[in-house]
């Protein structure tokens, strides 16, 4: 990787030599972590999420980020400051996969890079952390699922919130009925700003405002809603069926070709609809999911939930006038604080608690919760969104997607 600015299909073509005989090379078992062993890291992106999960890496114990690679100077440097002492520096990530001293790679790139980068990690035999979503498009995902099964290694994806005990909690009162019947899902994931970076050079004003270009991602639906698609897929344990979308660019016009609107509708099993929606100009209420029941209602936000109990103290079928009015006004209880985790716990930043447990899988040789099945998912639903929004068409979830 000598630059962002590269093309996509160099970028490809290179990453993919020699795929076809995929397999796990002697190094990887050179060292087995143990109990009281750290596992060497190796950051591949550091830029504002990778130098993220940098600052969290120093707090594990367990782990060792012992080398970095970026091709942005002021982000190598960042990810560098927060390395250990003789770490190495690179600004190729095919040079630090031929350290034989990693047991793994964390990728925090732009998602166009997601696969080959992947594909490369596999056959240098790593153990994979790789941010959301995973793959570019389709035929990605399907093909990265044979890759990581035929490997033997830890593969993860970074979606944290199916780390995190207050998901874990909403997931517990679903399957005790507390919501009833749930028939909606509403999401959304709404800023208000250009989400637009500073760029000191102008020829890196692609490498640095990628997400605004469909070349190297999806938009909100890949870099913001792919959270809550995935929280939806993991609270149902399904994946949609079907999608409807709109989406356009009628706020910034600034030259980006990414939506900055997108309002999706997915249809999952048993009819269950969920409303998936980022707004680029407007930030009422930002990140929420609500999961609506016959019984109650669940809003989640970024770190407690509320739940509504739907009042049931009055009579349904009443015919009267002022009684049906008043009964339809009154049919939302007073929202309380779900409670989640033991008392006295600390609650962790989520993504502590993925990194947390990539480490064990490593270990103990365990398959991740977020794993290259549930990434595979939350992908094509991705994929299937953003073409819903581009056809205006109903797009369908095929066979061959869950092979």
């Amino acid at each position: 990787m000598s630059s962002f600015t590269t093309s996509r299909r160099q970028f490809v073509t290179t990453g993919l030599a020699a795929m076809a005989g995929l397999s796990v090379p002697d190094s990887v078992f050179a060292r087995k972590p143990g109990a009281a062993d750290k596992i060497r890291i190796g950051l591949i992106g550091t830029g504002s999420r990778g130098s993220g999960l940098a600052t969290l890496i120093k707090d594990i114990p367990e782990l060792a980020l012992v080398a970095c690679c970026d091709v942005i100077p002021e982000n190598l440097q960042k990810g560098m400051s927060l390395a250990e002492k003789g770490a190495r520096a690179y600004t190729d990530y095919r040079k630090l996969l031929e350290d034989k001293s990693l047991d793994a790679v964390i990728i925090a790139t732009p998602l166009y890079l997601h696969y080959p980068m992947a594909v490369d990690a596999l056959k240098a035999g790593k153990h994979i952390y790789l941010e959301k979503s995973m793959t570019y498009d389709i035929p990605q995902a399907i093909d990265l699922v044979k890759k990581v099964r035929s490997s033997g290694l830890v593969f993860q994806i970074g979606y944290q919130y199916r780390y995190y005990g207050l998901y874990h909690r909403v997931k517990e009162i679903i399957n005790q009925n507390w919501l009833g019947k749930i028939t909606h899902f509403e999401c959304q994931y709404n800023r208000n700003s250009n989400w637009r970076f500073p760029v000191n050079d102008p020829k890196q004003e692609r490498a640095v405002n990628w997400r605004m270009y469909r070349e190297y991602c999806g938009g909100p639906l890949s870099e913001l809603c792919a959270h809550e698609i995935d929280v939806v897929n993991y609270l149902l344990d399904s994946h949609p069926l079907k999608v409807v979308g709109l989406g356009g660019i009628n706020y910034w016009k600034d030259g980006r070709d990414t939506y900055d609107n997108i309002r999706t509708v997915y249809d999952y099993p048993n009819g269950v609809k969920a409303s998936v929606t980022s707004v680029l100009s407007n930030a009422y209420n930002g990140y929420s999911i609500r999961i609506l029941g016959d019984k109650a209602t669940v809003e989640i936000l970024r770190d407690k939930a509320y739940i509504y109990p739907e009042t049931t103290n009055n009579a349904k079928g009443v015919v009267d006038g002022v009684s049906g009015a008043t009964l339809a006004l009154t049919t939302q209880g007073k929202g309380v604080e779900l409670a989640f985790g033991k008392p006295g716990e600390e609650s962790l930043e989520p993504t502590v608690y993925a990194l947390q447990d990539f480490v064990n899988c490593i270990k103990t040789k365990k398959k991740p919760i977020s794993n290259v099945e549930t990434g595979r998912d939350g992908s094509i639903a991705i994929h299937m969104g953003n073409a819903a929004a581009d056809t205006e068409s109903v797009q369908v979830w095929k066979p061959e997607y869950s092979a």
